[in-house]
């Protein structure tokens, strides 16, 4: 270790501190400025937000290079890095841990809190200091937690020659942007947060609001989209089990916000539109954060095992846990005693655009907590029953499912239905082309099908109903008139449009592949023998040779494979198992051909005494249209949110940007 590695260290971890007593300031000062109209104190806000941003990126860019420079004098640094790991790795394992994700965690928080500063300035004067001082509390706990329980700048006294490596199932490209993509979803919720909790002490709840709380929401939804579309994937080819999600409870961590921030996004939609629903979307704004929070909770504390989860330690957890009550519960006790502020202006009927939003966020909002309640449940049980149970995939799929059908048969007609007064025979009539298309999908499906299940046929109707609902719902924006005329005006629709024609369409496709994937899969686990070809379905699969090679930091076993259909060669796969001896772990490599129908999933295991190799083969149909959808709804995210209404936030009431009083 050189001298200059050794000054960074103390630079980043004096850095930090300042941090953590800039924001302090932050929390404070900007808010007490808000409450008695003092606009030199609001002022601090903006700068406090730009050094805090600095001093953070200034921390985690010194544990970067601690990391880079494979530095072992760093406690965090030998139990996650090694001098032969490549690179990429080498700077994945800053977040590899949980000390550098934590620090990770605060950089981004940090980093949302100085965007609110940069792109803020049609908010209210006292809005603004009172957005950026609840984003900097958050900070401040955060901050909290890692100088005193969680500090990545711990030394070691002796520097050892070298580390013990980081945990090779995170060596893999997808895993390494898996967690900063879903860590920018997480904290990307607390301004949605922030932003709640300033109109709460404002006593303010306006369309204006809701225009500038929507960008916030559907960013921090779109990087939970690609980040856990990113962790199901790399559990796919990973993992070697074949599936895509385990209903566990770190996926489940995730898989909560998503579902409330998607409901959030509707939600906000009916206050900007309709002066509705105020209630409802600041509730949902505290929840999905509240959400991030537990998930949090979930990971560290060790409290519920997963296969993911970082270190248990009952400290850090009962630290956790206190900032989620603080957070959460104090939240909630202020929107109680401010609920008089957010009467609700727009009337609509049973059958409107809103009642439908109402229906979709309900649904999303059921379903996240029937998620929370089968994550917790074995703690529960064990705590009040003594009982150790386990809540795994069937109860999640039984207990999850019907809700998501709901949603599914509800959103193309609530999509299409006017605001405050709607017919709704006339709706459902005009779609009725739709579902008969979508019908007639599902009985091929099941004429086809060689297995009689009901499971595949019903999801190709249901993601076929949505794709072919959001489809016709964009065509009829595009009014009367000749198709060329029509297409023309589509061009001219504005971006929002598009993004939710394309992200609904994408949740259809995912739902056409998980349903097909679960429903008509194939699965052989045998001993191969070379060269004595085995059947699977209709492929024919040949273990060809096994042979160990030395990857960079690991030995690997590599079976080579042939896989035929009707004696035409489909693919020639190289399944592997590696062994990481500075971890003494191994890890499985599948070989996976992907096609738009099918994917050909083949993982070696071990030599057996009869001469013979462990193989299973997975035929797995429409497996790529899972993520297929995912990136669709991330792109459909990311194309609203170029909108120019997005952009100019809320250009047309700039009017508001003068100090405003609360609401008695």
């Amino acid at each position: 270790m050189s001298m200059n590695s050794g000054m960074y260290i103390e630079l980043g971890h004096f850095a930090l501190i300042l941090a953590f007593a800039v924001a302090i300031v932050q929390a404070i000062i900007p808010l007490i400025g808000a409450h008695k109209r003092w606009p030199g104190w609001m002022a601090i806000a903006g700068p406090a937000a730009n050094v805090q941003f600095v001093l953070t990126a200034a921390a985690f860019a010194a544990l970067t290079y601690a990391f880079v420079m494979s530095d072992f004098s760093l406690k965090v640094v030998y139990a996650n890095s090694h001098t032969d790991k490549p690179m990429l790795y080498k700077v994945a394992g800053v977040w590899g841990n949980h000390e550098g994700s934590m620090l990770l965690w605060v950089l981004i928080l940090s980093l949302f809190g100085v965007m609110a500063a940069w792109f803020g300035g049609n908010l209210p004067a006292t809005l603004k200091a009172r957005v950026l001082a609840v984003q900097s509390s958050i900070s401040v706990a955060f901050l909290g937690f890692i100088l005193f329980t969680s500090n990545p700048f711990l030394r070691l006294e002796t520097p050892p020659f070298n580390g013990l490596g980081l945990n090779p199932l995170l060596q893999d490209p997808g895993l390494a942007f898996h967690p900063p993509f879903l860590y920018l979803g997480y904290v990307g919720l607390s301004m949605s947060f922030s932003f709640a909790i300033a109109a709460l002490i404002e006593g303010r709840v306006d369309a204006a609001w809701a225009r500038w709380v929507r960008p916030w929401t559907l960013a921090a939804w779109i990087f939970l989209t690609i980040g856990i579309g990113l962790g199901s994937w790399w559990a796919y080819y990973e993992l070697g089990w074949g599936g895509f999600w385990f209903w566990d409870s770190v996926e489940n961590a995730s898989f909560m916000p998503w579902l409330i921030s998607a409901a959030l996004l509707h939600s906000a939609i009916v206050v900007e539109k309709r002066e509705s629903l105020k209630s409802w979307t600041i509730l949902l704004s505290i929840l999905a954060f509240g959400f991030s929070l537990s998930g949090a909770f979930i990971v560290r504390s060790g409290i519920l095992t997963s296969v993911h989860a970082f270190a248990t330690d009952p400290e850090r957890g009962m630290y956790i846990l206190f900032i989620l009550a603080f957070f959460t519960g104090g939240s909630l006790i202020l929107f109680a005693v401010r609920s008089h502020a957010l009467e609700a202006k727009g009337i609509f009927s049973l059958a409107s655009r809103e009642a439908a939003l109402v229906l979709n966020n309900i649904l999303l909002a059921v379903a996240a907590f029937v998620v929370f309640f089968g994550t917790v449940w074995p703690l529960i049980a064990e705590i009040a029953f003594e009982r150790k149970l386990s809540v795994g995939a069937p109860w999640f799929n039984m207990a999850f499912t019907p809700f998501m059908i709901a949603l599914a048969i509800a959103l193309p007609i609530g999509a299409i239905l006017p605001w405050k007064r709607a017919k709704l025979k006339r709706a459902i009539k005009s779609m009725s082309g739709i579902f008969a298309l979508a019908l007639a999908l599902a009985v091929l499906a099941w004429v086809m099908q060689t297995g009689h299940t009901a499971f595949g046929p019903v999801g190709i109707f249901l993601g076929s109903w949505i794709v072919f609902g959001a489809i016709y719902d964009f065509w009829m924006r595009t009014g009367r008139g000749a198709v060329s005329v029509r297409l023309s005006r589509a061009f001219r629709l504005p971006r929002a449009d598009w993004g939710k024609v394309v992200a609904h369409g994408g949740l259809g496709i995912t739902m056409i592949g998980i349903s097909c994937l679960m429903a008509w899969q194939q699965e052989d686990i045998r001993v191969a023998q070379l060269n004595q070809p085995f059947t699977v379905g209709d492929y024919e699969v040949t273990l060809l040779e096994v042979h160990r090679e030395r990857g960079p930091n690991y030995i690997t076993t590599i079976g080579e494979m042939n896989v035929t259909k009707n004696g035409k060669l489909e693919a020639h796969l190289f399944p592997e198992k590696r062994i990481y001896p500075v971890q003494g772990m191994p890890t499985t490599e599948a070989a996976i051909d992907n096609g738009m129908f099918r994917d050909l999933y083949l993982v070696i295991g071990d030599e057996q005494n009869n001469g013979g190799w462990a193989v299973r083969t997975y035929i797995k149909p429409f497996a790529s249209w899972i993520w297929a959808g995912a990136l669709l709804m991330a792109i459909g995210g990311i194309l609203s949110l170029t909108d120019r209404r997005y952009r100019v936030a809320a250009g047309a009431r700039k009017s508001t940007s003068a100090i405003v009083a609360p609401a008695e």
